[in-house]
């Protein structure tokens, strides 16, 4: 056994608990980081976990938690386990090397409706073995039970608490601090990464005073700006969802999840219907919690001072175009534009074709979420910690061809250093291994440096308000300065918060 091996039985501040050894790792599923937010600690923070005694078994992992059970994003299929008591996590190191290791913390995607720590392309134990570091991932309540304000609905006996998911996450941290020396990792050396609703979750973590202390670092995959909410907006949407569940304001406690879980899907393809762009669930600037708008605090130089990596893919907004939610026309994008920013609207549309179809709009979808907001945190970041930028362009041709190129999420297999995920198994059957192989090393290489040494490679420079050096991930990386400047200027016209 090599000299940083730990024993399979680890004790936590709740308990000990048995993992086991798979493949030269050493790790363990389903472990407890909060007590079951059920009955009464429905829509409330997380509270401790009730200590037990002996060893609990930690080799079989926790259920997903309440989401609807046909997502293909996920494999939340029929039989996929879930239940309220889901904040549980995973923890993978390697078997033996370093004694204290770097530890990264990965926070799951799913537009907060869906998603869990399980859910394949989220998993970790690849990233765990290429790099001798510590990966945790844990599940949080996602749909109404974790991001939607219904506070209004609350009692002094029984209050509600907004942004109950992102305090979830808070506490997954705080676990992670007073625990993951057992398992071998360091404490005071916590990167924290996170993609689409993760990494909006990370920029959210990364403006709050709440999580001071709780991470060194900080990587943004494809974060959005369209998630976050005023309280105003989410508390009207909260009264939207409490008329169509059966049994109103008294079923909030009582209901299923699962007809939770209904009401909110279908109040989420309604206003997203009315209001373009817009999704129901995310973090709510509650004036407690979450303060203010986290792009807002992060692009005025106001955030936690942490080294940041944030980035996007070069088609965002090819696979949104497919989600009728989300979907830009150029009737939704002039309803968009007269419902937030009247003024920008001429100088925005200019940049995307006055036939604004097709290309034009799947740029639009992944400018509008994704790239522009991301550029402006990254400048306004820079001016109190080092930021680099990246854009993931890698496409199979394959992904060219059915119209979806550098999609969202395609850059995950290549983070996780996963030799075996969907894009590396196409970019295999398509003649590309030799491609992709590389570019996986180089990217994870890049994600590991950064949690090591707390910079990545010399070969990537950090961004700066006056350059904008972007490292552009491909078959051959390239650097590129300031790129589209044009339409970067534009889009700073656009103020879409309220």
């Amino acid at each position: 056994m090599g000299g940083g091996a730990v024993s399979t039985v680890v004790r936590t501040t709740a308990g000990r608990v048995r993992g086991r050894r798979e493949a030269g790792l050493t790790v363990w599923r389903g472990v407890p980081y909060a007590a079951p937010p059920v009955g009464p600690l429905r829509f409330r923070a997380p509270q401790p976990p009730e200590p037990w005694e002996g060893v609990r078994d930690a080799t079989t992992d926790g259920p997903l938690p309440p989401q609807p059970r046909t997502s293909t994003l996920t494999g939340a299929g029929l039989r996929t386990p879930m239940s309220e008591d889901c904040l549980t996590l995973t923890v993978a190191r390697r078997t033996g090397g370093a004694e204290r290791k770097p530890v990264m913390v990965f926070i799951y995607g799913g537009a907060f409706g869906i998603g869990g720590a399980i859910a394949g392309q989220y998993r970790g134990e690849t990233l765990a073995a290429a790099g001798d570091v510590v990966f945790v991932g844990f599940n949080y309540r996602v749909s109404a039970l974790g991001w939607l304000d219904l506070s209004a609905y609350g009692t002094p006996e029984e209050p509600v608490e907004t942004n109950v998911g992102l305090r979830d996450q808070l506490a997954a941290l705080a676990w992670v601090r007073d625990n993951i020396a057992a398992f071998g990792g360091d404490p005071d050396d916590v990167t924290l990464f996170g993609e689409s609703a993760g990494a909006t979750s990370v920029l959210t973590l990364l403006s709050i005073p709440a999580a001071t202390g709780l991470f060194a670092r900080a990587i943004a995959e494809s974060p959005t700006i369209a998630a976050v909410h005023g309280s105003a907006r989410s508390q009207g949407w909260a009264a939207e969802l409490v008329e169509d569940l059966p049994g109103g304001a008294a079923a909030l406690r009582t209901a299923d999840a699962q007809e939770l879980v209904a009401a909110t899907t279908r109040l989420d393809l309604a206003v997203s219907d009315r209001q373009p762009a817009a999704r129901v669930l995310g973090p709510v600037v509650d004036g407690d919690l979450v303060p203010g708008y986290p792009h807002e605090v992060l692009r005025r130089g106001e955030g936690l001072p942490l080294p940041l990596v944030i980035g996007t893919n070069a088609d965002e907004g090819t696979l949104f175009q497919r989600m009728r939610g989300l979907r830009a026309t150029p009737v939704r994008m002039d309803r968009l534009f007269d419902a937030t920013a009247p003024d920008a609207k001429a100088l925005v549309l200019a940049e995307y074709g006055r036939a604004r179809r097709g290309k034009d709009l799947e740029r639009f979808v992944t400018d509008l979420m994704f790239w522009a907001p991301a550029v402006e945190v990254a400048a306004g970041h820079a001016t109190v910690a080092p930021v680099w930028m990246y854009r993931f362009d890698f496409a199979p041709p394959a992904m060219r061809a059915i119209g979806l190129g550098a999609a969202h999420g395609s850059e995950l297999d290549h983070v996780m250093a996963r030799p075996g995920g969907p894009t590396r198994r196409l970019a295999t059957l398509l003649g590309w291994d030799r491609e992709a192989r590389a570019l996986t090393g180089r990217m994870s290489g890049a994600w590991l440096a950064f949690a090591r040494a707390g910079a990545p490679p010399a070969w990537w420079p950090p961004f700066d308000g006056e350059r904008r050096r972007t490292l552009v991930f491909d078959r051959e990386d390239r650097l590129e300065e300031d790129p589209r400047p044009e339409v970067r200027a534009a889009w700073r016209s656009w103020q879409p918060y309220g």
